[in-house]
């Protein structure tokens, strides 16, 4: 399995820590775990936001890794954009939580151009 391939996965449950940085609090309440995040506030509040872009951030990098393996087969540049990619919403969520607005949009920008990226890599393959 290739490195972009194991990206996917590490991608896929990138969401979870920061649900769990959401949720940690004693007055977390697993009853009601919706509305405890709708109350949430300061960096628990961002935490879930960015635990929900992490779970909108993910079709499309896991399409775009799927579609480069399938017409390009493994690739160098594939596992660098994957890699890359995984860095910057690891980096994303964590400046999300920090209240780092403006660091936060630059980052988002280039997981995006890593998306983009894959798709070239298909594109030029082809």
């Amino acid at each position: 399995m290739t490195i972009a391939l194991w990206c996917v996965l590490a991608a896929a449950l990138l969401p979870f820590p920061f649900a769990l940085a959401a949720k940690w609090s004693r007055r977390f309440d697993n009853a009601a775990p919706r509305e405890y995040l709708e109350q949430a506030a300061g960096w628990r509040k961002r935490a879930h936001w960015a635990q929900l872009n992490s779970f909108e951030a993910f079709p499309p990098f896991a399409a775009a890794v799927l579609i480069a393996h399938v017409v390009a087969g493994p690739s160098a540049a594939a596992d660098l954009l994957a890699l890359a990619f995984v860095a910057l919403r690891i980096a994303y969520g964590l400046c999300y939580i920090a209240n780092r607005a403006t660091l936060r949009s630059l980052v988002w920008l280039g997981a995006i151009a890593c998306v983009i990226g894959l798709f070239v890599v298909a594109a030029r393959a082809s």
